[in-house]
Order: structure tokens, then C-alpha cells, then sequence
């Protein structure tokens, strides 16, 4: 009987011990590039302008339900703007566009490369990843939530750590209302 008892808890051991190191296998899910949608804020004294951008290519990755990792690549020709109409649309759009801002031309497009993904809830993440603006690369932390098959997120992004200078306070002085606010909101909604 005590045989059996110990041969018993040594497999059951031995067992948990095998489960406990049998990795997770990582599963990347492409994201639905049609039907996610990257909308752009930007701030200025007089008021503000937003649109969309679209995405060029995404994936995020889990370990089973668990948000590990993501790459994200955008393109930056598609910028557009949604507030205005006409002649005022198409200035703002080309200016933006333009080396003034995001140099399109010399820059098709910007990355995002998550780095680490820390869980601070049920389906939400804090993520830090390697944002490419310009051909520079900084550090970024915001949250994503998951549900089911779509994510969502909502960063701020300092547009003066990317060379994106015009109109901003932090580089030229006496702009009074023509200053434009160095940070931007994105609001990214995936489906994958």
C-alpha cells in the first residue's frame, strides 16, 4: 500500500513537473487591415484636426489567451483628414504630408514593434513598444484592451521627438495662435 501511495505521488510529480515546463505555443493572428482603423488627433491653440490613417500590415501574438507581443506597420501616404471638406482638406492634407511634417515621400511608412507586454487586468495590457517616425525611434507605453477577436488602444505621441517641428512651441518662439500642440492622439481599433 505505502508503494502504491509513493508511486503514485512521485507520478503525479513528475507529471505536474512536465506540464510546468511544456511551453505555451505562441499563435500570431494577423490583423484585418480592411476593417481596423488607426484615427489621428492633432491639437493646435485655435482648435484641432483629426482622420484616419490606414494600417499597411499588423499581427499581434498570444500565448493562448495572453497578448505577448505585436508589429504594426502603417502607411503613411493614406493620411487623411475628416473635419475639413474641399481646398482646406486637400492644404491640410498635402501639409501634413509634406516634410514639414511626416516627409511621406521620403517615409512611406511607420512602425510600431511592441517590446514588452505586461497584463494590469482581465483583457488589458500595458505595452511598451519601439515607435518609427521619420527613420527615428523612440520608446512608447500605452494600454490595449482584448476582446474576443478585436483590441483596442489609445497612445499619445510626442510628435517633437520624431524631427515633426513645424509650428511647434517647443522649437520656435512667438507662434501665439499658430502654435500646433506637440502631442497627437491615436486611436487604434483592430480586428484580427
Amino acid at each position: 500500500m505505502k508503494k502504491n501511495v509513493l508511486s503514485l505521488a512521485l507520478a503525479v510529480v513528475i507529471g505536474t513537473a512536465v506540464t510546468a515546463s511544456t511551453p505555451v505555443e505562441v499563435v500570431t493572428k494577423e490583423v484585418k487591415t480592411g476593417e481596423s482603423t488607426v484615427t489621428w488627433k492633432g491639437y493646435k491653440v485655435t482648435g484641432s484636426h483629426y482622420g484616419i490613417i490606414n494600417l499597411q500590415s499588423g499581427s499581434l501574438s498570444f500565448e493562448g489567451d495572453k497578448l505577448v507581443g505585436g508589429e504594426f506597420v502603417v502607411d503613411m501616404q493614406s493620411l487623411i483628414s475628416q473635419d475639413l471638406e474641399g481646398e482646406y482638406k486637400g492644404k491640410l492634407e498635402g501639409h501634413l504630408k509634406s516634410d514639414d511634417f511626416f516627409g511621406v515621400e521620403k517615409f512611406p511608412t511607420s512602425t510600431l514593434v511592441f517590446t514588452e507586454v505586461k497584463a494590469n487586468g482581465k483583457n488589458s495590457y500595458e505595452v511598451t513598444g519601439d515607435l518609427t517616425i521619420k527613420g527615428i525611434t523612440k520608446a512608447v507605453t500605452f494600454d490595449v484592451s482584448v476582446y474576443g477577436s478585436k483590441a483596442t488602444a489609445t497612445m499619445k505621441v510626442d510628435r517633437s521627438e520624431y524631427d515633426v517641428r513645424y509650428g511647434s512651441g517647443s522649437f520656435f518662439d512667438n507662434l501665439g495662435d499658430k502654435t500646433i500642440y506637440d502631442e497627437f492622439d491615436l486611436v487604434v481599433d483592430l480586428q484580427f
